[in-house]
C-alpha cells in the first residue's frame, strides 16, 4: 500500500492519533498538511519531519472557525494544487452528564468536534469535485455507540460525526468517498485527561482497562494510523458511508 504523492490534510495533527497519522502518512509517501492550534508543537514537528526527508507543512488553524478552515484549504491548494484526502481528527473532551454542562462547554466541544469537520467538508468537497475524486476520513469513537458514564456531550458529538459521514457519502456520491474511523480505548493525552480525579494511579487504571479488552491491551495511536492510511488509500475504494471500528473487541463484550 502506498500514499505516494497524495496530498493529505490531517486536522488535530500534532498530538495523539493525529500525530501518529501525520507521521505514518508521510512515511508512506504522502505530502502531509498538518493543521492544529498547537503552534509551537506544529512548527517543531514540521522541522523534525522535514529533516527526516518527509514532505510536511504545518498550518496554524482554528478548525472550529469557518474562515480559518477556508484559508487552510486555499493555502494547501495553492501549495500543492490539490487535496486527495482529509483526515478530520481534531477533538476535545469534557466530563459530565447532561445536567452538568453550560453553554460555554457545549460550544467548545461541539465547535471543535463537529463544526470543524463540517467546515472542513464544506470547503474541501468543491476541491475534490473539481479533481474528480477525494476521500474524507473522520475520527469518531465507540462513544458514538456506547453510553459512557459522564460522557454525554462527547458521546453526542461523536454520534453527530457518524451521521455526517453518511450524508457526505450520499450527497457527493461519485466524487467524494467518506468514511469514519471509530477508535476504542487508545493511549493518548485525551485518555490520560479523562483519568484525572480517580483515586488510582493512571498506570493501574490503564492496566485494569487493558485486562477488560479482549485483545488484552490498550490501543496505540499507530493502530489507528495504519487503518486510517488504508481507508484513505485507493485499496479501500469500496468502503464508503460507514464506520470502521478499532476497539480491540470492546463492543463485542456482554454487559456482565
Amino acid at each position: 500500500m502506498s500514499l505516494k504523492n497524495n496530498v493529505i490534510l490531517v486536522t488535530g495533527g500534532t498530538s495523539g492519533i493525529g500525530e501518529a497519522c501525520s507521521r505514518h502518512f508521510a512515511s508512506l509517501g504522502a505530502r502531509v498538511a498538518i493543521a492544529s492550534n498547537q503552534e509551537d508543537r506544529g512548527k517543531d514537528l514540521e522541522r523534525e519531519m522535514r529533516a527526516a526527508g518527509y514532505d510536511v507543512t504545518f498550518f496554524f488553524t482554528d478548525v472550529s472557525d469557518e474562515n480559518s478552515v477556508q484559508v487552510l484549504i486555499r493555502n494547501i491548494v495553492d501549495l500543492h494544487g490539490r487535496i486527495d484526502g482529509v483526515h478530520c481528527n481534531a477533538g476535545v473532551w469534557a466530563r459530565g452528564k447532561v445536567t452538568d454542562f453550560d453553554e460555554a462547554t457545549w460550544s467548545k466541544v461541539m465547535n471543535v468536534n463537529v463544526k470543524s469537520a463540517f467546515w472542513t467538508a464544506k470547503h474541501v468537497v468543491p476541491v475534490m469535485e473539481r479533481q474528480g475524486k477525494g476521500v474524507i476520513l473522520i475520527t469518531t469513537s465507540v462513544a458514538a455507540h456506547i453510553g459512557f458514564p459522564a460522557h454525554a456531550l462527547y458521546c453526542a458529538s461523536k454520534a453527530a460525526l457518524e451521521a455526517l459521514v453518511r450524508c457526505v457519502a450520499t450527497d457527493h456520491a461519485g466524487y467524494v468517498r467518506a468514511v469514519a474511523i471509530c477508535p476504542g480505548t487508545i493511549d493518548t493525552p485525551m485518555l490520560a485527561a479523562s483519568c484525572e480525579g480517580w483515586n488510582k494511579p493512571i498506570a493501574e487504571l490503564y492496566a485494569d482497562v487493558a485486562r477488560r479488552i479482549p485483545v488484552r491491551r490498550l490501543g496505540q495511536p499507530i493502530d489507528i494510523a495504519r487503518a486510517a492510511a488504508f481507508l484513505i488509500s485507493d485499496e479501500a475504494s469500496y468502503i464508503n458511508g460507514t464506520s470502521v471500528v478499532l476497539d480491540g473487541g470492546t463492543m463485542a463484550l456482554p454487559p456482565w
